[in-house]
């Protein structure tokens, strides 16, 4: 049991690494700025930059504006950093 658990922390980053990363990545693959982001977003310049910094947490309906702004699903702004399900595809 305790390997498993053990298992499961070193498998993958946290959501909030993962969604940091994937939103830097879209959001400069389609040419946003922090700020054109947060405006198509509906959302402050600083929240986008705290996001993308790790230092906030973030509510579902901001992650689906986010999401919406970027032109992907939601889920694909918590997809991890491996060659199957990268965000690269969406980029």
């Amino acid at each position: 049991m305790a390997a498993t658990k053990k298992a499961r922390k070193t498998k993958s980053a946290s959501a909030r690494a993962a969604l940091a990363k994937n939103m830097v990545l879209l959001r400069r693959a389609r040419g946003y700025s922090q700020e054109a982001l947060a405006f198509e977003a509906g959302l402050h310049r600083t929240f986008i930059a705290h996001c993308e910094r790790q230092a906030r947490n973030i509510a579902l309906d901001n992650l689906e504006r986010i999401a919406s702004a970027l032109g992907v699903e939601p889920y694909v702004l918590l997809l991890p950093d491996d060659e199957e399900t990268s965000v690269r595809h969406f980029a």
